[in-house]
C-alpha cells in the first residue's frame, strides 16, 4: 500500500481508504455490527490506514463501529469524520436529506460527540458535511482554526454530496487555506467536478488534495451491477435512472483493454484500473471504495499495487471519454444542483443544470 500527503498538512493517507458509510447503515447490505468491525479490521490488515466516517452515517452507528476497530489500533490510522448534519433534532426519512447546521454552538457539542464515539481526543481530518458555500461564513473558520491549533484535528476538508451543492463549495475548499482536501465523486464516467477541482488545483497552485470516492460508478466500474442484477429499494445505488445503468454497460465494453494483461502487464481487473486511473492524477490522494464485504477490500486494496495506467492507456481513455465512451443517448444523470443555483456551473463551461427539485 502507498500513500500520499494531504495538501502539506503532513497528515498522509492509504491511497485505498475505507469509506465507513458502509457501516452503520443498510443501505449498501445488511450485516451485524460485528460483521461491520470485522470489515474495519480487515481494510487494516490489508494495509487500508485512512478510515473515513461520518457522525451521520447511522446517526452515529458507524463512529461507534469505526471507534470499536479502531481501539487497540488507533496509532495506526488515519482518522477522519464529518459534521455538519443535525440528525439529533431532526427524524431521518429514507436516503433524503437532513438539515445542515453550522451555528457555533451546535458544530462544537457535534465535534466532541463524535470525539466520544470515536473513542479517541482528536482526528487527523474533519470535514464539513455537504455544507453550503454560504454558510461556511469567517466564523466556521476561525472555529475550523481552532480545533487545529488545540490539536483536536490535524487536517480540514470539505466533503461535497453529488446532488446537494457541489461546484462553488469545492472551488471555496481549494481557495481557502484552512482546507487540506476536497472529497468528491469521480469516476471514470463522472468526471465532473472532480476534473475542474484538479484543474483548479494545477492552475492555483492550491495546497487542496482530492479525495475520491464512489470511484466504481455505483457499481459499473466493479460490474456488481449488471444487467441481470435486481436493486431492491434500500439499496443506495437504485436513485439512479434505469438510463444511467443501461448506457454505463455500454461505456463499460468500449474499456475492457484495461484489464488485458497485454496492456497492464500482468492481471489488472476493471474495478482496479478505474482506481489506478484516479489515482494517475497527483492531486487525489486517496480513493475510498464502497467496500461490501471482506472479498471486495481484498481486491480493491491491491489496486495500490497493481500496474498503473500507461500514458498509451490514459490517452485512450481520454479520447473515448471526449467522445462519451461512443454512447450517443441520455444517461437521465444530466441535472445537478448546486448551492447558487447552477450559476456556477454555467460559469464553469460544464454541461450541468439547475435541479427543478
Amino acid at each position: 500500500m502507498q500513500h500520499r500527503e494531504l495538501g502539506n498538512s503532513g497528515v498522509e493517507v492509504s491511497e485505498i481508504g475505507f469509506g465507513a458509510w458502509v457501516v452503520g447503515t443498510d443501505w449498501w447490505g445488511d450485516r451485524s455490527d460485528e460483521q461491520a468491525v470485522g470489515m474495519v479490521a480487515d481494510a487494516l490488515d490489508a494495509g487500508v490506514t485512512y478510515v473515513d466516517t461520518g457522525d451521520v452515517y447511522g446517526h452515529g452507528d458507524s463512529e461507534e463501529i469505526v471507534g470499536r476497530a479502531i481501539a487497540d489500533r488507533r496509532d495506526e490510522v488515519t482518522l477522519a469524520t464529518k459534521i455538519g448534519y443535525d440528525f439529533y433534532n431532526n427524524p431521518q426519512a429514507g436516503h433524503g436529506e437532513l438539515p445542515k447546521e453550522l451555528d457555533r454552538e451546535y458544530l462544537q457539542t457535534a465535534f466532541e460527540r463524535s470525539l466520544d464515539r470515536l473513542g479517541t481526543d482528536h482526528v487527523d481530518l474533519l470535514q464539513l458535511h455537504n455544507a453550503n458555500v454560504d454558510d461556511v461564513t469567517p466564523e466556521v473558520r476561525d472555529l475550523l482554526r481552532e480545533w487545529k491549533d488545540d490539536g483536536r484535528v490535524r487536517a480540514l476538508g470539505w466533503a461535497l454530496g453529488p446532488s446537494i451543492g457541489w461546484l462553488a463549495e469545492g472551488d471555496a475548499a481549494v481557495e481557502y487555506e484552512e482546507f487540506d482536501a476536497v472529497q468528491t465523486v469521480f469516476n471514470l464516467f463522472e468526471q465532473q467536478p472532480g476534473r475542474h477541482f484538479v484543474d483548479a488545483i494545477r492552475e492555483t497552485g492550491s495546497d487542496t488534495s482530492v479525495i475520491a470516492r464512489v470511484p466504481h460508478s455505483s457499481g459499473l466500474l466493479n460490474e456488481q451491477v449488471t444487467p441481470d442484477t435486481v436493486l431492491g429499494d434500500g439499496d443506495h445505488r437504485s436513485h439512479r435512472p434505469e438510463e444511467w445503468y443501461e448506457t454505463g454497460w455500454e461505456k463499460v465494453e468500449t474499456i475492457r483493454f484495461l484489464e488485458d494483461p497485454d496492456h497492464a502487464g500482468r492481471d489488472r481487473t476493471m474495478a482496479q484500473a478505474a482506481i489506478r486511473w484516479l489515482l494517475a492524477h497527483d492531486e487525489v490522494a486517496s480513493v475510498t471504495p464502497t467496500f461490501r464485504d471482506g472479498d471486495d477490500v481484498a481486491a480493491w486494496s491491491a489496486a495500490s499495487d497493481v500496474p498503473a495506467l500507461s500514458a498509451d492507456e490514459y490517452d485512450r481513455l481520454e479520447e473515448l471519454y471526449a467522445r462519451n465512451f461512443d454512447v450517443d443517448r441520455d444517461d437521465g444523470m444530466d441535472v445537478l444542483r448546486t448551492s447558487v443555483g447552477g450559476e456556477d456551473i454555467e460559469a464553469a463551461g460544464l454541461d450541468k443544470r439547475a435541479a427543478s427539485y
